[in-house]
């Protein structure tokens, strides 16, 4: 059993990418599948693909390298607020990644978004990961 789910996709991500793996499979959670998303758009993956009818589901995630280089467009997976200590910062306190060119990603109030739009809709709350 799993303690830390968010972890361990981000774990798993990390893995995939240092392996220099084109596709990773994770298993999947309405967390989860929010994070996937939000990385698609704003350009950290390929493409991504919810697989309901396996259980537990899956995500199948195509991850994204340089044509030339074969460097990924992810370079940094942190997790910030974990279970035995949770992270949660107002819109005053949000912080920013790389000083705007990485994304925290936020679970607030109006469901999970990066740290630029909870910025922008005025909201705080529990800072998951900074990616990179």
């Amino acid at each position: 059993m799993n303690t830390d789910p968010i972890s361990d996709y981000l774990t798993r991500m990390r893995n995939a990418i240092m392996a220099n793996h084109k596709v990773v499979e994770i298993p999947t959670s309405k967390m989860k599948r929010e994070i996937t998303k939000i990385l698609f758009e704003k350009g950290y993956i390929l493409n991504y693909k919810f697989v309901d009818d396996v259980h537990p589901g899956l995500i199948k995630i195509a991850l994204k390298y340089h044509p030339v280089t074969k460097q990924s467009a992810i370079t940094t997976l942190k997790r910030v607020s974990r279970p035995g200590l949770r992270q949660y910062v107002g819109v005053e306190e949000m912080p920013s990644v790389m000083n705007g060119l990485g994304i925290a990603i936020v679970s607030t109030s109006h469901g999970m978004m990066t740290d630029k739009e909870a910025k922008a809709q005025h909201v705080g709350g529990e800072v998951l990961c900074y990616i990179s």
